[in-house]
Parts: structure tokens; C-alpha cells; sequence
């Protein structure tokens, strides 16, 4: 049986502040209580809600915090039994990093029900990626949109680690895919994963969809936020639905919001904001197979170590990535 350590690293935020207010610290190791479960985290991947939190835009929580809203790992102990020593897990959600101590940091203790177990050989940086960009990505196109083969999909905000996993999951799916970004050079890496239709965002993308299919796309998920929510929503055919799930520009509201005139006539307008009880253990162990057997690709920007994550979060918020960024403690 591995020992574990009394202490740990771990990135502590004391109060919303810069990418500077992230604080490495010796902190010591949690002890986990019956239903809950201690992981040896491997990776973990950044996300937006960080930044929201960090920036002290996220309600519900309580400072000093360990940020990390997900993590890969190896189970080290598991009082209940439900989980045994050493099978790989994914956590995330449930108040991770929130309301409770997250992903970054060398060692995590969650509720079991916020984990999924899985076995692969990938390598760590790789696994650190998946789980919650797969969740949202898969929540967004079951739940959020009911998405079917042959279906056509808009995806605002292509080159987020969501954008470029949701369209990898709707090309496995058969589904023609247009997806965008606001810079040309990015073009090409649209390209490189399936989309057949790369757009670059000048704000009128209603347009440019319609150019492509006059009545309109069958579905459309929004990641850039509200500012561009009217325009995805223009360029959603009646009775096409549109699922709010991102929100890459930090604008969460829509102000006066008056349906009639805000909404198209017969377009469709859903959310989606997911838990790990959204993606089914098959569903990861069948993604992860696929990336190992080559069927599948996973968008990594860049792998950082612990001691860079002030380097990762200025990154992240300057929007610098192509893909997803994860740390390795």
C-alpha cells in the first residue's frame, strides 16, 4: 500500500484577484470521510469557472480556496469502499474548487458520486484534458440540443477546448459542423479536426451560415457569452435550437431581456451547465479508446507544471489558448 504524505502543494487563492493572487502552499493532505474518496491527482485542466472565480465573479465561495472544478488521478484511499486503491478516476463538478478544496493541488478528496472511473494507458496530460471538456461537450449535444445525425451544428467559439471537442463529437456523430473563431489564423486548425465549415467571426455570422444553408442551421451552441447570442440565434432555422453554455467573454446576462423581440420566431433557446452524472463511465472509456486507437483527437494547447500556474492563468485569460491547457503537479 503507497503511503501518504502528511503534506501537500497546492494552489491556494486567498481573495479574487490577478493571476498573481495564486499562491503555491505546503498544506496538508485531506483526509477523506466515509463517502468521499482521497485521489493522487496526475492532471488537471484549467477552466473558465477558475478564471470566474479567481476574478471573484462566481458566487458560493469561500476564501481561502484550492481552485479546480476537475482532475485525473489514482484513488489512494476510499473509506466506503466504493472505489478501490488505485483505479483511475476523473472528478469533477459538485462544488470542486468552489464550496470545497479542487483539482489544483497534488492530492484531492471529492464525493464518490462526483467521480467516474476509467482505465487507459494515455499518457497524463492527455487524460487531464478530457473530463470536463467532454462533459460539457457531450451534455451540450444530448441534453442541451438533442442532437441527431445529419444535423447540421453552429459552434460560436470553435477554438475553445469545448468548441473543438464539441465538434469532434458531432462529426463522430455524422453531423456537418460550422464553427467559428475571431482570428484567420486559426483557420486552418478548424480544419485539421473535422469542421467542415470554418468561419471567422466579423460579428454577422447569421449571415455567413445562411450563405452556406439559406434556411438556417439546425442547431447552434453559444460559448462566446451574450454578446453574440442574438447573432447565433439568427442563424438558427425555425424550430432549430440553441443552447447557451459558455460564456468565453465573461458576459453572463442579457439585460431588459424581452423574449418576443429577442427571440427569432419558432427558435429555440436552451442552457446547459453540467454535473458529472451527465457523462456516463462508457461514454468516457469509449472516448478515451478512440484517442488511444487514433479515432479521436484531444485538443491540448499547452501542458504547464504546478509552479507555472500564474504563467497558465494569464494565458487563459488573455485568450492565448487553441485547445485545452492543463497542469501537471
Amino acid at each position: 500500500m503507497t503511503e501518504i504524505p502528511t503534506s501537500m502543494r497546492a494552489v491556494v487563492l486567498d481573495a479574487p484577484g490577478p493571476p498573481e493572487a495564486l499562491q503555491i502552499r505546503e498544506i496538508p493532505v485531506p483526509t477523506p470521510r466515509p463517502g468521499q474518496v482521497l485521489i493522487r491527482v496526475e492532471a488537471f485542466g484549467l477552466n473558465r469557472s477558475e478564471l470566474h472565480t479567481r476574478l471573484g465573479l462566481a458566487e458560493g465561495v469561500v476564501f481561502p480556496r484550492v481552485l479546480g472544478i476537475e482532475a485525473t488521478g489514482v484513488v489512494v484511499e476510499c473509506p466506503g469502499g466504493e472505489l478501490e486503491p488505485g483505479t483511475q478516476v476523473a472528478a469533477m463538478m459538485g462544488g470542486m474548487g468552489r464550496t470545497f478544496d479542487g483539482g489544483y493541488a497534488e492530492y484531492t478528496c471529492v464525493p464518490v458520486a462526483q467521480t467516474i472511473p476509467f482505465t487507459s494507458g494515455l499518457d497524463s496530460a492527455t487524460l487531464g484534458a478530457v473530463p470536463e471538456m467532454l462533459q460539457t461537450s457531450h451534455g451540450s449535444l444530448t441534453i442541451g440540443l438533442d442532437a441527431r445525425p445529419g444535423q447540421s451544428i453552429l459552434i460560436r467559439g470553435g477554438t475553445s477546448s469545448v468548441g473543438m471537442a464539441t465538434a469532434v463529437l458531432a462529426r463522430r456523430l455524422g453531423m456537418t459542423v460550422l464553427s467559428t473563431t475571431r482570428d484567420p489564423d486559426r483557420i486552418d486548425v478548424l480544419g485539421e479536426i473535422g469542421v467542415q465549415h470554418p468561419l471567422v467571426d466579423d460579428g454577422d455570422v447569421a449571415v455567413q451560415v445562411r450563405s452556406l444553408i439559406p434556411g438556417g442551421v439546425d442547431t447552434a451552441l453559444e460559448l462566446v457569452g451574450t454578446p453574440t447570442l442574438p447573432d447565433t440565434l439568427r442563424a438558427t432555422r425555425v424550430h432549430g435550437v440553441v443552447c447557451f453554455t459558455g460564456m468565453l467573454s465573461n458576459q453572463w446576462t442579457v439585460r431588459d431581456f424581452y423574449p418576443i423581440e429577442y427571440l427569432p420566431r419558432g427558435v429555440r433557446l436552451t442552457a446547459y451547465g453540467g454535473d458529472a452524472a451527465d457523462l456516463p463511465p462508457a461514454v468516457l472509456q469509449g472516448f478515451l479508446d478512440d484517442v488511444a486507437a487514433g479515432r479521436a483527437r484531444v485538443p491540448i494547447h499547452r501542458a504547464y507544471r504546478l509552479d507555472e500556474i500564474v504563467r497558465a492563468h494569464a494565458d487563459m485569460e488573455a485568450g492565448l489558448a487553441t485547445g485545452k491547457l492543463v497542469v501537471l503537479p
